[in-house]
């Protein structure tokens, strides 16, 4: 007697079988030898019914149909200890009674003869595409949603699509129209499929396997009432082509319009009322607009991060456009150029152009420092000229931030460049100076002391200070005597009386006195005697050496 699966000849196996089961001692007998659907259904429920099932799925004797009823019926079986034994071990005893039933029932229809198993595994996908393509349960008013038995069909056919060794699913268009059906299963109730416990696979886990078809019907769902967009997002923009990352695009893009629309507050002022209620909250008409103004912050916050991670063409006009208006918030304009990162163009003009105008404008620092960081992850060539120019302006601050992000994509071959853009005596600040002087010594391809000691002599009163501010940052004890010759150098200092912040003062000891006060510098010899030169002896070589690395 040949073996059940194939395998060579299983004495016990085949004792067993030969006499319809009735030695394995659990009743696998019903109307002589005879099984039926009867059967089948009963067994879900009875202690040994899995080992039962196994049987008939293993046994030649038993018609096709009867063997893939038996499958199902193991996909259904209710949880057993919290497991379903489909998926893990459908005979758990030890040792089982049956070795071809001690693993899950992709282990068991691997194990048929080719022949056997073709017809049985056609069945049963078939049987299974069915059940997953049940419309979701719907909930009725006021009562919970009824219980999605669409699960372990779910879990027994992504089991199958990934089962390798060997595969299972071997019919191109049946393999196909599998796909296609669990994408459309989870299409049909995403969120809450997506979060549903107990399933032996997840959502996301599915998703991936299929790959970007499995995507494609995400954007629609993308709607002002979805609780799940950043997932969404997240999916599209791993696993998405590039026409269904465009749609999740201009997607998110009409939910953040909403998110500011009337609308959006005609619906959530009512709900925050009855939320304040329920917690019995009192706010004032005051404090309730606040309730509000931070809901509608979370909200549109929320949607920009999910922006972040799919971005494309809307989503960059969109957050460009929303970062320019002064109507908004810093904190929101900060949030949509951070939610830009990495998205814009270089190629494209128009970005280039529309993100130098927010640097450029009178926005609030964090927001100007968030447009600096996207010009950063541009190409030099693309941006610096124009980076240069805002060199120009009367705003010490902007030009500090537009330099640092020039000296950011230079090397030292760029120094004399660099400091040849800087403006001779216009509003520039200490700060400036000592900035530039760090972000210099950091430059690649060379060595910057070597370039920098040129602007040290004559030149424009910015160049000289920043070029010298390398020694504030970098300098130590030892390096004192490099800059004994401009100590006394009556050259003049830059000028910057612009605001407070930016004026050209030192502290220095208080004759006579242990306290310090501040002295105004007025030129090269007294900005390198009072502030380069004390910061010079306070750092010991090999610390320095350190601070370097």
């Amino acid at each position: 007697m040949r073996s059940v699966d194939g395998a060579g000849p299983r004495p016990k196996t085949a004792r067993v079988l030969a006499t319809c089961l009735v030695a394995l001692g659990m009743g696998l007998v019903s109307s002589g030898c005879r099984v039926d659907d009867n059967d089948i259904h009963r067994w879900e429920n009875t202690a040994h019914g899995p080992k039962k099932l196994c049987a008939v799925l293993l046994y030649d004797k038993y018609d096709t149909s009867l063997r893939v009823e038996s499958a199902l019926a193991l996909i259904r079986m209710k949880p057993r200890s919290g497991r379903r034994l489909a998926f893990t071990q459908i005979d758990s005893e030890d040792p089982p009674e049956n070795e071809a039933c001690k693993g899950s029932l992709v282990d068991v229809l691997s194990g048929l003869r080719a022949e056997v198993q073709a017809p049985i595994v056609s069945q049963l996908v078939s049987s299974i595409i069915v059940e997953l393509k049940r419309p979701p349960p719907v909930a009725q008013p006021g009562q919970p949603a009824p219980a999605d038995g669409s699960f372990p069909y779910k879990d027994a056919a992504y089991a199958m699509l990934v089962a390798d060794k060997p595969p299972l699913v071997t019919d191109e268009g049946l393999k196909q129209t599998l796909r296609g059906a669990l994408v459309e299963w989870a299409m049909a109730d995403f969120e809450r499929r997506l979060e549903a416990r107990g399933q032996a696979y997840g959502m996301e886990q599915l998703l991936r396997v299929i790959g970007a078809e499995a995507v494609v019907g995400l954007p629609k769902l993308m709607t002002k009432e979805t609780r799940k967009l950043d997932a969404m997002a997240s999916l599209v923009a791993e696993l998405g082509d590039a026409k269904t990352k465009e749609a999740a695009s201009a997607a998110l893009v009409e939910v953040a319009k909403w998110i500011l629309s009337d609308d959006w507050t005609k619906v959530r002022t009512p709900e925050l009322k009855d939320s304040n209620a329920a917690q019995k909250l009192t706010p004032t008409e005051e404090q309730f607009k606040k309730q509000i103004d931070s809901l509608q912050d979370d909200e549109l916050i929320k949607v920009f991060a999910s922006m972040r991670k799919v971005g494309q063409r809307p989503v960059v006009d969109h957050l460009l456009g929303f970062a320019a208006r002064k109507d908004q918030a810093e904190k929101r304009r900060q949030t949509a150029l951070a939610a830009l990162e990495g998205h814009l163009k270089k190629d494209n003009a128009d970005d280039v152009k529309r993100i130098l105008e927010i640097a450029g404008s009178d926005a609030p620092d964090v927001v100007l420092d968030q447009a600096f960081r996207r010009i950063g992850e541009l190409p030099r060539e693309a941006v610096v000229e124009k980076l240069y120019a805002l060199f120009k302006t009367d705003k010490w601050k902007v030009r500090r931030a537009a330099a640092t992000t020039v000296l950011k994509m230079s090397t030292v071959k760029d120094v004399g460049e660099f400091l040849g853009k800087l403006p001779d005596d216009k509003n520039f600040a200490l700060g400036e100076a000592l900035t530039y002087g760090a972000y210099m010594g950091e430059l690649k391809e060379g060595t910057p002391l070597d370039a920098l000691k040129k602007y040290f002599g004559p030149g424009s009163p910015a160049a000289r200070t920043s070029a010298i501010a390398y020694y504030f940052t970098y300098g130590t004890s030892a390096d004192v005597s490099a800059l004994s010759s401009l100590e006394s150098d009556e050259g003049r200092a830059p000028k910057c009386d612009s605001d407070p912040d930016c004026k050209w003062v030192c502290d220095v000891p208080k004759e006579g006195s242990q306290e310090r006060e501040q002295k105004e510098i007025k030129t090269i010899g007294e900005f390198v005697r009072h502030c380069v030169v004390p910061a010079m002896k306070e750092r010991k070589p090999d610390a320095a050496k350190e601070q370097k690395k």
